[in-house]
């Protein structure tokens, strides 16, 4: 199939800055109804992605054990102000520090053939698509199900 990505991508590409907290990112997963936000800086350029499972780690048993396994290291038998643990709460954690490396990319003429591949062979479900390294569209395994659909009479004819 040579369906280039700018055909298929989804232009409206959900960002967060590296400094969006943690809570502010969830948020935003939920109320757009997607899975996973591009990391982008000042200049659109994509620093990392970060995916609903990437925040529910922060929410899991063992990260909760580990970080309480810290702070009782940290006081050493001493009670730690109610203002540090604030500070170091989820709510106050970036979303640089969960970013997801490396960062997937293709540019806006790769065939939906060899974005399927990039997906496969790194365990991803969506790749960036960049235009001179700025974030310009993002194509999700559904955007690839959706063409392939679209087309499925052209994928079958056989092939000289």
């Amino acid at each position: 199939m040579t369906i280039p990505a700018r055909c298929i991508m989804s232009k409206e590409v959900v960002t967060v800055s590296p400094e969006a907290t943690v809570l502010e990112t969830a948020r935003r997963l939920v109320a757009r109804g997607i899975s996973a936000v591009a990391v982008v800086d000042g200049d659109g350029r994509p620093v990392g992605v970060v995916s609903e499972g990437d925040l529910m780690r922060l929410f899991g048993k063992e990260f909760q054990s580990r970080r309480a396994q810290w702070l009782r290291m940290l006081a050493e038998g001493e009670t730690l102000a109610p203002d540090f643990l604030a500070a170091i709460g989820v709510d106050q954690r970036h979303v640089r520090d969960l970013v997801r490396l490396p960062i997937i990319s293709a540019g806006e003429e790769t065939s939906v053939a060899d974005l399927v591949d990039l997906m496969l062979e790194h365990s991803i479900k969506r790749v960036l698509i960049l235009r001179e390294g700025k974030l310009v569209g993002v194509v999700s395994r559904a955007d690839v199900l959706r063409t392939v659909l679209e087309h499925v009479e052209s994928l079958l004819e056989p092939i000289d």
